[in-house]
């Protein structure tokens, strides 16, 4: 008799559970501050928590699909309407359904790295190989590739991702080569996660009604605040959204965080606020960490920023170790392009930002 091992599909057969240590160690130590995850450090807004509010009494019924949330979606990024937008369980699910309607096993994804780990671990579960292009590291500062990511290209891409503005890099690219990469005609993926801090000017949203290959991917995770509700989204062609959908499972979306969404897209002037707020921030800490001899800041249009203090003599791991003992959770990086002095910084709260400035720049100098 065969043991239940021998039929696992192959592909997935010694594949972990994911788990995220850092958010782990953060939910298990709450006194630590929370620097590490690209979380909005600022809670949902009182529309938002009355829309939670009056919809958990609601919880007792299955929600519909979203039509009223997809068609504010649809509005705010000039499109159709709700024909033209995904809703999904965060962006990941997002993700998950689009490599579901064109991989299989064996097929290509193309993605720039570094960058957002979920793209892998989403095509690897479908027998998907990943081809990974590095982005070019020189004058301090990750550029991307698009002439090798365009060069990658086989018979068996099925897919191309890029995140832009890129995670971790937090720098966007160049609109010409977006349109190179558009205009191969393979399914191109632009995950626009960090987009709305840098401003929806900076979206590719509207190549979709030229390019039926092109998908945007969006989250409220970030720059909305509702991490925890995992709300993301994506926006193509009518055709290429009611096809993408029929992988989503039946309900996917729950009642409450498909209305909280709908608050927090018709609160305008939340956003705005948490924009301002993340974006004073990052000039904050860029301008006094970049006063740290051998420090390399990464000029960031994300909430994040990313750091190479190879030059220092220190390595990254000890950075984020030192800034733990201090009570912050930072985000270590691999070694990397021959450094091992790569970290990563989250927005926090005003006095985190502050107390962050001065944990690294004592552990760096001294």
């Amino acid at each position: 008799m065969k043991k239940v091992e021998d039929y696992y599909v192959p592909w997935v057969k010694g594949i972990p559970m994911y788990v995220s240590g850092h958010i782990e160690l953060a939910w298990r130590r709450p006194e630590l501050h929370r620097m590490m995850s690209n979380e909005n450090p600022n809670p949902p807004s009182k529309h938002v928590m009355a829309a939670i509010e009056k919809f958990g009494a609601m919880a007792n019924r299955y929600p519909d699909q979203g039509l009223v949330v997809r068609s504010k979606i649809a509005e705010i990024n000039g499109l159709d309407g709700p024909e033209n937008v995904m809703i999904g369980n965060g962006s990941s699910e997002v993700y998950d359904n689009i490599f579901r309607m064109f991989l299989e096993p064996g097929q290509e994804v193309i993605q720039h790295t570094p960058c957002f780990g979920i793209y892998k671990l989403r095509g690897t579960i479908l027998g998907g190989k990943m081809v990974s292009v590095p982005m070019i590291y020189k004058d301090k500062y990750l550029h991307f590739d698009a002439d090798s990511m365009l060069k990658a290209i086989t018979d068996k891409t099925k897919i191309v991702v890029v995140a832009n503005p890129n995670n971790p890099s937090g720098n966007f690219m160049d609109s010409k080569d977006i349109l190179r990469i558009a205009e191969t005609g393979i399914p191109f993926i632009i995950d626009e996660a960090y987009v709305e801090y840098a401003g929806l000017t900076k979206s590719y949203v509207g190549l979709t009604k030229k390019y039926k290959n092109v998908i945007i991917t969006r989250t409220l995770s970030k720059a909305y605040g509702l991490a925890g509700m995992r709300f993301g989204y994506a926006l193509a062609d009518k055709d290429v959204i009611a096809q993408i959908s029929g992988a989503l499972l039946p309900w996917n979306v729950g009642t409450i965080p498909m209305w909280a969404a709908l608050a927090a897209f018709e609160d305008t002037e939340a956003l705005a606020e948490r924009v301002k707020f993340n974006n004073n921030a990052v000039d904050f800490i860029t301008t006094e960490l970049n006063k740290v001899p051998g420090l390399v800041v990464f000029p960031s249009q994300s909430n994040y920023i990313l750091f190479d203090c190879g030059e220092t003599g220190k390595k990254g791991k000890e950075v984020v170790a030192y800034a733990e003992s201090k009570g912050i959770i930072l985000r270590p990086e691999t070694e990397k392009y021959g450094s091992d002095g790569w970290f990563r910084i989250t927005i926090g709260t005003k006095e985190e930002n502050k107390m962050v400035v001065d944990v690294v720049t004592e552990f760096l100098t001294k």
